[in-house]
């Protein structure tokens, strides 16, 4: 197929556009910096805010996965452009020219919009992709990780350490950034149904936040003393953080309510097919393939 993907750039979709090519997929990929020339990839220069750029990128193409958008921002503002507005402008787009699918990658914070700035926002977004006239399929991601990936790495680097801080007790799902790229390229044929889903690794129930720290630590070969952080102390953290780093702060108020929710795993009835997909990389497995890679690129 050839195929539109916003948020190439990033780290779930670099990975799915490796995955894609690997495929034998040609594509047409959304960036706003110069990128090196790579077979089978068309670049797009442009932005989700640049409705000329997004027409040139889903000009001819079969479907489109919109992978672009905002995990964090310094107010409502921030996240509206980024997961409500870009997302508007890429089905208006897809929509003129005719897109026979369209793969919108929103986020398990949308299942709860009142807790966060984010959440809510991702949860509009997919009330626009629910109304759109295209054959669409919205997958909720719980937490990813891999190689490449910034937001979790500083776990790794504290379970290096031997402590891991961890948020109040409760529960989490996850899931290998290479499975979900699997999972966006199989929900490309035009002929599915709509659909929303939330894939994980397949580990009945999720984690708890102590079960992941320790996993962690055998990711790194290190014994690790998991501690609950209050929800008190991530709120102070977070204006510390803001005072320290201003708008470039990555732990804010926002992100302190998702994170201090109980229950982030996925809901079984949203749960994806085995037909159509099921997770190929054990947890375990990939957390220690994600350590060793950190390492192998000086991050960790």
């Amino acid at each position: 197929m050839k195929l539109a993907i916003t948020g190439a750039t990033g780290f779930v979709g670099s990975r799915l556009l490796t995955k894609a090519r690997a495929a034998g997929h040609d594509i047409r990929a959304l960036t706003r910096r110069p990128m090196r020339k790579r077979k089978g990839v068309e670049w797009v220069d442009g932005s989700l805010d640049n409705p000329e750029s997004l027409a040139r990128l889903v000009e001819g193409v079969e479907a489109v996965i919109h992978v672009a958008g905002v995990i964090n921002a310094p107010d409502a503002a921030g996240f509206e452009a980024g997961n409500v507005s870009g997302t508007a402008a890429m089905l208006a787009a897809a929509e003129k020219t005719g897109v026979k699918r369209f793969v919108h990658v929103s986020s398990l914070a949308a299942r709860e919009p009142g807790l966060s700035l984010y959440g809510a926002s991702k949860a509009r977004s997919e009330e626009l992709v629910a109304a759109s006239p295209l054959s669409t399929a919205i997958v909720r991601p719980p937490a990813v990780f891999g190689p490449g990936d910034r937001e979790i790495l500083e776990l790794f680097k504290m379970a290096v350490r031997g402590i891991v801080l961890l948020p109040p007790r409760g529960r989490l799902s996850v899931i290998h950034v290479d499975d979900l790229a699997r999972l966006l390229l199989a929900l490309t044929d035009p002929a599915m149904p709509d659909a929303l889903l939330e894939p994980d690794d397949g580990r009945e129930g999720g984690w708890t936040h102590e079960q992941f720290g320790q996993a962690l630590g055998r990711a790194v070969g290190r014994r690790v003393m998991t501690l609950s952080t209050p929800r008190s102390i991530l709120r102070l953290a977070a204006r510390l953080d803001g005072l320290a780093r201003g708008k470039l702060a990555k732990l804010t108020a926002d992100r302190v309510s998702y994170f201090c929710h109980p229950d982030w795993t996925v809901h079984p009835s949203r749960g994806v097919p085995d037909a159509l997909w099921m997770p190929a990389i054990g947890t375990e497995q990939g957390l220690a393939d994600t350590a060793r890679w950190y390492r192998s690129e000086g991050w960790l």
